[in-house]
């Protein structure tokens, strides 16, 4: 069972970027293609996942998102990617770090600067 839990990663972030005079990759990323509906200061964004880490994610979107836009999301995990028996559905709390048109699409990064487990029971 999940409870209902908060982690904040920014702080071990920057801390980590104050150490190193280079950006360092802290997270190991998972190559998956999820379709996510982002929450925008200026509306709803549909997007579909490139790579997801613990502290951030590369998607693709028809809209340009400005640096620094604020960002909310919920993924759902799936288990075989965890290596759990159930999904795990998380709600993502985070902000747009750079976005580049590339043909047809936008290619955008974002930090995730909280997350919350959403409560399970099994």
């Amino acid at each position: 069972m999940f409870s209902n839990s908060k982690v904040n990663i920014a702080d071990d972030e920057r801390l980590i970027a104050q150490q190193h005079a280079h950006p360092v990759r802290t997270a190991v990323r998972f190559p998956i293609q999820l379709d996510l509906r982002l929450q925008t200061p200026q509306g709803e964004v549909k997007a579909t996942t490139e790579n997801i880490s613990a502290s951030g994610l590369l998607f693709l979107t028809d809209r340009f998102l400005d640096p620094d836009t604020k960002i909310e999301f919920t993924l759902a995990m799936p288990a075989a990617v965890l290596g759990a028996d159930a999904d795990v559905v998380v709600n993502c709390l985070g902000r747009v770090v750079r976005s580049e048109r590339n043909g047809s699409y936008i290619r955008a990064a974002a930090v995730i600067d909280e997350y919350f487990f959403k409560a399970q029971t099994l």
